[in-house]
């Protein structure tokens, strides 16, 4: 991982984590240069503080928009939260394009501030939301900022979100390998990160960009659950036909994973009514749970759910 930058951290800090912490040129004059160098162990940031109550953290990524990300996202919510044992947040940190107020239903919601922090809001008792689009006057208001002042959202959604107690924290980033995906890594590289799930659609022009997405996880050693086929094939909802709308023409994800070693955790359908759901905020997998993509989207979600749990075992095992 990245190492981590304090908040009151010169411009070209090495991270506290790094060998040249509190030995750079760079870090003449930082109050916290004596701490960095002297090689004891820090107490936890304040992310790390705050995320210390999630067990599981889940990155979705993809290298292009319009891939279905959000839409996954959404969906990889509503099923682990479908187990009322288990309390699921999902965080929106596509800053300049949040679609998830409109997919999980909360559109025109607001955030309020408690004495904990700013409180997400509520899908059900035990699925949580927070979103930039909360924070919008309208949702066609357009968010234009720099960088840095993206950035400095994202850490306020880690570190003044009063997530609770959570089983599951799904991040929603945007498309490619920008400031934000950078960002969220560095905020949580001293927390567990159990790794990215990454979508694509059949045709090699998004493929191109996804085996950009892989080596940005493997630059920054965040690990790869796997990933999804989204849009593979398209299922008449009446006759249950199957047409290739996007042709694989180069293998598809099956054969990119296989050349790169990857799992490929399933080909999600083309569907009508998925999109439909997410228009009306509603869940696909409630709606229609008997349709062909709702059975791929459970056989993902168990084999994320199973990947997950196995990782925890290894953990425990190592120590």
């Amino acid at each position: 991982m990245m190492a981590d930058v304090p908040d009151n951290a010169p411009q070209h800090c090495p991270g506290t984590a790094s060998e040249q912490a509190g030995k750079t040129s760079s870090c003449e004059g930082c109050p916290n240069q004596k701490a960095c160098a002297s090689g004891e162990p820090r107490p936890p940031t304040p992310i790390g503080a705050k995320m210390a109550t999630v067990k599981h953290i889940i990155l979705v990524l993809s290298g292009k928009g319009g891939v279905g990300k959000s839409t996954f996202s959404a969906h990889l919510a509503h099923a682990l939260a479908s187990d009322n044992t288990k309390e699921v947040a999902l965080l929106d940190v596509d800053i300049c394009g949040p679609s998830i107020p409109r997919i999980m239903g909360l559109e025109g919601e607001q955030v309020h501030q408690s004495g904990s922090g700013w409180s997400p809001v509520y899908v059900d008792d035990n699925l949580a939301v927070m979103s930039i689009g909360f924070l919008l006057s309208s949702p066609d208001d357009a968010v234009i900022w720099r960088g840095p002042k993206k950035n400095g959202m994202i850490k306020q959604f880690l570190r003044d979100v009063d997530w609770g107690e959570l089983d599951y924290l799904i991040v929603d980033t945007p498309p490619g390998t920008s400031d934000e995906h950078l960002s969220i890594v560095q905020y949580l590289s001293s927390t567990h990160i159990d790794g990215a799930v990454i979508i694509t659609t059949p045709q090699e022009v998004s493929l191109q960009d996804v085996r950009k997405e892989i080596r940005f996880c493997q630059k920054v050693k965040l690990p790869i659950i796997g990933v999804v086929e989204n849009m593979s094939g398209f299922v008449c909802p009446s006759c249950k036909n199957t047409s290739q709308i996007f042709p694989p023409t180069s293998g598809g994800a099956e054969k990119m994973c296989l050349d790169l070693d990857l799992p490929l955790l399933g080909k999600v359908p083309l569907d009508p009514r998925i999109a439909r759901s997410c228009d009306e905020g509603k869940s696909f997998l409630n709606e229609v749970p008997d349709s062909p993509a709702a059975k791929v989207y459970l056989n993902i979600v168990q084999s994320i759910k199973d990947y997950c749990s196995n990782r925890v075992t290894e953990e425990q095992s190592t120590t």
